[in-house]
């Protein structure tokens, strides 16, 4: 190691399927679909090792899937990312988009919790009084 040269601390992928919360398959279904920056280093005896930056990388893979980001995008961010500088504003575009849908899934959902909180006071309402025979009944 140079005197420039940070010492790296390499993690199994049991270690990194802890701190991400991906399996093990995802991590190497990740790893398949070219879905990670670097390429990820082996051992001699071919076990995967992984660095801090994979993990945080993994990390915000997590969100923008946890999200709804499809995997065709999250593989055109990663291509990009590894491009290198020259391409931040296609970067910006692909996660504008994203954003954008994250925000009307959550102006969806917002109304959908308006309309069951409404739901649960009309309900809980007619239980306080007494009167919850009949709420909705097919028999009717």
């Amino acid at each position: 190691m140079t005197s420039g040269e940070a010492a790296v601390q390499w993690l199994s992928i049991g270690a990194v399927a802890d701190r991400t919360g991906l399996s093990v398959h995802a991590l190497r279904f990740y790893e398949r679909e070219g879905l990670l920056v670097g390429p990820v280093e082996r051992t001699s005896g071919g076990r995967r090792r992984y660095t801090s930056f994979d993990v945080d990388w993994l990390l915000i893979c997590v969100k923008l899937r946890s999200s709804g980001m499809p995997l065709a995008d999250l593989k055109h961010f990663a291509e990009l990312v590894r491009q290198g500088p020259g391409n931040e504003s296609e970067r910006l575009r692909l996660l504008d988009a994203h954003q954008r849908r994250v925000d009307a899934q959550i102006q969806a959902l917002e109304e959908c919790r308006s309309v069951i909180a409404w739901k649960v006071g009309v309900y809980a309402e007619h239980l306080a009084r007494g009167e919850a025979g009949g709420l909705w009944d097919p028999t009717a």
